[in-house]
């Protein structure tokens, strides 16, 4: 068997490294003793492993092109080692801490949580939007620490387990020699330093959780379960990192008289079955009449509150009038119409003189008894113009 690496792993001498790291994987996936596990094939791996090796650390793969011999401080001996994170490459294609580079240490500072607050608002706050003041409690940064966890006049000291690295290197023995693997310290969880003296207020935490005010601008047109994001408003980070963003969640009441679909509203109107066979003039309310009203405010800009519509003679119960405009406004612009739906009330108690002129029209107009036929449906207009071609 050859002992040349450049010759194991498949490669030219002025193979690059990329190209090296890419030859070792394809010969590992093919060859790991999980795949492969005959002894022939296990030998081989080691072969891959140990070539790779040479090839992958400079300073080895500068002695070995000068002449030297590759193998001659051993694979698998006391103190050498292939890094674990180079076979997990070659089978997941991660880009780890390969060729000896460490993660290092991880910075104490982290963004912070979002948080998500419930407001409720009137149909009215919703349509036309709101400004409310909230009351939040969230995490802010500790001022007597400026964020750092610190007491005032110290700072945090390297860690002596890992000297500054946040990692520690842990091996094991296995059949394929000495694995290598870096693992977060626990001495400083990773952060490489220490705070000896942490301070007093947030306990090392580099913030404090308070309770503010914040003023909040409801955009018009928001509807029930619309999220307003309001950026960096959310909990400061642990060390002083940037904080989350927060989240208004609109909870809108239900209304007496309106109900909202997408950017329409609707309200039903009751008639009674006089007005509606003789027609009439009705006033409505608006959704703008729900606005606070001020009587500073100008003749001019005031809301217009009411709206007259004329109901036909012989209006039917469940016919729908649609007023343009008068819905709810789109949070793209625009606004949506508002519906209204007309209830016709049948009288249920009549006195006699009540019932006696009801008679007389009944009379009048020929309904004293009335047949009760069922109506047929509507034809479509593929069915009317087969009845006009039919005669």
């Amino acid at each position: 068997m050859t002992q040349d690496p450049y010759e194991i792993l498949g490669v030219s001498r002025d193979a690059g490294a990329d190209e090296i790291k890419k030859a070792y994987r394809r010969l590992a996936r093919q060859l790991h003793p999980d795949v492969n596990p005959d002894p022939e094939t296990q030998e081989r791996f080691k072969d891959v492993s140990r070539a790779y090796e040479v090839l992958s650390d400079p300073g080895k793969k500068a002695a070995y092109d000068r002449g030297g011999d590759a193998f001659s401080q051993g694979f698998g001996g006391a103190g050498q080692g292939f890094s674990f994170t180079d076979i997990m490459d070659a089978f997941f294609g991660g880009g780890g801490a390969a060729g000896g580079q460490t993660r290092g240490p991880r910075s104490r500072a982290r963004r912070g949580q979002d948080a998500l607050i419930r407001l409720d608002t009137t149909l009215a706050e919703a349509a036309f939007g709101v400004t409310r003041d909230l009351k939040v409690d969230t995490a802010l940064r500790c001022e007597a620490c400026e964020g750092q966890g610190t007491a005032p006049g110290t700072s945090p000291t390297t860690c002596e387990t890992c000297h500054g690295q946040g990692e520690v290197a842990v091996v094991q023995r296995s059949f394929l020699g000495e694995i290598r693997t870096l693992r977060p310290c626990a001495a400083c969880r990773g952060y490489g330093s220490v705070i000896p003296d942490p301070c007093r207020e947030c306990s090392g935490d580099g913030r404090v959780r308070t309770r503010r005010t914040l003023t909040v601008k409801i955009p018009a047109g928001v509807d029930h379960g619309t999220r307003v994001q309001l950026t960096g408003q959310g909990e400061v980070g642990p060390g002083g990192g940037p904080a989350g963003d927060l989240y208004v969640e609109i909870h809108v009441e239900p209304h007496a008289t309106f109900t909202r679909n997408g950017n329409d509203l609707h309200t039903t109107v009751s008639l009674p079955m006089t007005a509606a066979a003789l027609g009439t003039q009705l006033t409505l309310p608006l959704l703008e009449a729900d606005l606070p009203q001020s009587d500073e405010t100008p003749e001019g800009e005031r809301p217009t509150t009411t709206y007259d519509i004329e109901v036909r003679a012989g209006t039917q119960s469940g016919s729908e009038q649609v007023i343009r405009g008068f819905g709810v406004p789109s949070l793209r612009g625009g606004r949506g119409d508002l519906i209204v739906s007309i209830s016709v009330d049948t009288p249920t108690r009549l006195d006699p003189r009540q019932e006696e002129l009801l008679r007389e029209l009944a009379a009048i107009r020929g309904e004293e008894k009335p047949t009760g036929q069922a109506e047929a449906p509507h034809k479509s207009m593929f069915g009317r113009l087969r009845d006009a071609f039919q005669g």
